[in-house]
């Protein structure tokens, strides 16, 4: 699966417009950084990432086994380390008014990490650079 977005940043410190075909976010910096706080920061968007796919495959695999959940809530803590070179995802997933066992639980956990987001996240990733006009 390919995805192509593209960030567009005029003069306006850090408000930037994000598309992707039809649809469009906007993400800036906080005040505090120079910018509006006007949308996500980028480490919200990739922690965003996360969170909205964790809950989509959820919900398609609890449709498919017709378990009834009425509400996946998935949180993310993204703690990033630059000198350490290390970033750290905390994901808490909760269930509200659904009834689940032990089992289903431990199921839903391993579809939660099968999220296609979890996966590239655990994968080697390279990120390639050129030029354009």
């Amino acid at each position: 699966m390919s995805v192509t977005v593209k960030a567009i940043l005029g003069t306006e410190n850090y408000y930037t417009e994000v598309v992707a075909g039809e649809n469009k976010i906007i993400t800036d910096e906080p005040l505090e950084k120079g910018g509006q706080n006007k949308g996500f920061n980028p480490f919200e968007i990739l922690a965003t990432s996360l969170a909205s796919c964790t809950a989509a495959t959820l919900r398609m695999y609890l449709d498919r086994k017709g378990w009834e959940v009425p509400k996946i809530q998935v949180e993310v803590e993204l703690e990033n380390y630059p000198q350490s070179n290390n970033a750290v995802f905390t994901r808490k997933i909760s269930y509200d008014g659904a009834v689940l066992d032990e089992d289903q639980l431990k199921r839903l956990l391993a579809v939660a990490e099968a999220c296609p987001v979890h996966k590239i996240l655990h994968r080697n990733i390279e990120v390639n650079t050129s030029f354009f006009e």
